[in-house]
């Protein structure tokens, strides 16, 4: 089971560490909200545990930003703020669980337990219609795309396109490369169609976006990357 932790307090990532090894998860952690939000956005986890008084940005915010392109992955809140309108407002943030500090271990275990098994009976199947970067997901199944909270409309083509890209994120992709895999193998490989519908993306894919997720490699290709990855 794939966790990520968001939690700035070492004793508690400890504690967490030791209680959950046992049952077989794997821990990634962040120690802030910006970076808890950019590796939510740009990994697959099965449960994401997040405390809210966090440094850069809150626990809350996280929750809320993360649920904008991504609606099926668990939340548990894990907070010392016990009062009810706090509660209130992680549930209104859309997390899935709330449990306050100081907490009991083996609660924490149980509830941990049970979304390993919904993990497994159902969420591995919904998500693997999904493929994300950042709060841009395309949804193979259902052929649409979405970034941020809007809608993206996409020709046939432009959607293998970005499916591809979506498929290899974080990977140089020379034209050749895909054209083969766009067009076919067949395809005249001394056009610039590739150039052509990667202009077409990025109008309608980061256009209006501050973050920009299509970058060109000068003399090499194309690549699907968050900014501020190498």
């Amino acid at each position: 089971m794939e966790i990520l932790l968001v939690e700035d307090e070492t004793a508690v990532i400890s504690l967490i560490r030791r209680g959950l090894n046992s049952l077989g998860c794997n821990i990634s952690v962040a120690l802030n909200g910006k970076t808890g939000l950019a590796m939510a956005l740009s990994n697959s986890y099965d449960l994401i545990i997040l405390d809210v008084m966090l440094p850069e940005m809150s626990g809350f915010e996280v929750c809320r930003k993360i649920r904008q392109s991504n609606k099926k992955v668990p939340i548990l809140i894990l907070s010392a703020l016990d009062q009810t309108e706090d509660i209130v407002e992680g549930f209104s943030s859309d997390a899935d669980d709330y449990l306050t500090k100081p907490f009991n271990l083996e609660e924490l275990r149980a509830r941990v337990q049970r979304y390993g098994r919904k993990s497994t009976s159902t969420q591995r199947t919904i998500d693997d219609d999904l493929l994300s970067i950042a709060d841009l997901t395309l949804n193979t199944a259902r052929k649409t795309v979405v970034r941020g909270d809007k809608n993206v409309v996409l020709t046939a083509t432009e959607f293998r396109l970005l499916e591809y890209l979506l498929n290899n994120k974080n990977i140089v992709l020379s034209r050749i490369d895909i054209l083969e895999a766009v067009w076919g193998i067949g395809f005249n490989m001394s056009t610039n169609v590739v150039d052509v519908y990667m202009n077409y993306l990025r109008k309608k894919i980061d256009k209006d976006h501050r973050a920009k997720l299509l970058h060109t490699i000068v003399g090499m290709g194309y690549v699907l990357r968050l900014p501020h990855e190498n």
